[in-house]
């Protein structure tokens, strides 16, 4: 297998975290040889040395850091390097530590949506909250876990379901459910796919022939053979 180097699919998000309540940060990469991670915050290397009760893991290309309780020292710039022998690629995002608190609103709701059978399909909203709410999609009640057929991306508060290729069996009802420690709110939409139309046969064409027609026809062959019978008998007198 040809070397690749580290990219991110799934870029770092900056996080509002309540004081006293758990922040994470996750980052999704992808690179061969597998990369080799290493984290950051303010510049300094981070480690539970360095940052009491930290948790930093990476598994199945997946970056995570942890901090079950933080206080207003946590705040600050946290930065995940990946490295492999094609390359190195970094990816930086926030973290803020508020003693306020906000439910979830969202900013932009689901829009119900019609599409093509094969096209993409693109699901947004944007939400807000503090805590920064943990958000998840759903269709006919179902959660969606994400996929090369069902990506699921955060930039900011935008959240986005991308279906790479819709089918009709990819319609339903969708709904994104956004929750912190102080509140939930749901928005929900429909998602019709339609596919191919099929081929309508023609019809064969009958001609219909009306009664007054038929009468006038049957009406001119009965004069024609009165006419005829009556020749003849002219001719034997």
């Amino acid at each position: 297998m040809a070397t690749k180097a580290p990219t991110f699919t799934q870029p770092l998000q900056s996080v509002v975290a309540l004081e006293g309540s758990a922040a994470t940060f996750e980052a999704h990469i992808s690179g061969f040889p597998v990369p080799e991670v290493s984290w950051y915050r303010d510049g300094q290397v981070l480690s539970a040395a360095t940052l009491p009760g930290v948790q930093i893991s990476f598994s199945d290309g997946r970056a995570k850091v942890v901090i079950p309780a933080v206080t207003a020292a946590y705040s600050g710039r946290y930065t995940v390097q990946a490295t492999n022998g094609s390359g190195q690629a970094t990816s930086t995002a926030e973290l803020l530590v508020t003693a306020e608190t906000a439910p979830p609103n969202f900013s932009q709701r689901l829009q119900s949506t019609t599409a093509r059978q094969g096209s993409q399909v693109r699901l947004d909203v944007r939400v807000t909250g503090i805590p920064t709410p943990v958000v998840k999609f759903y269709r006919d009640g179902v959660e969606i876990q994400s996929s090369p057929d069902f990506q699921i991306l955060q930039e900011g508060d935008l959240y986005s379901l991308i279906i790479a290729e819709a089918y009709p069996e990819d319609s339903g009802t969708y709904s994104v459910n956004a929750t912190n420690s102080v509140g939930r709110a749901t928005s929900t939409a429909e998602l019709l796919i339609q596919g191919e139309e099929e081929a309508v046969p023609a019809k064969k064409t009958k001609t219909i022939v009306s009664t007054a027609q038929i009468s006038e026809t049957r009406q001119a062959r009965i004069e024609k053979l009165f006419f005829f019978n009556k020749s003849e008998a002219f001719s034997l007198t």
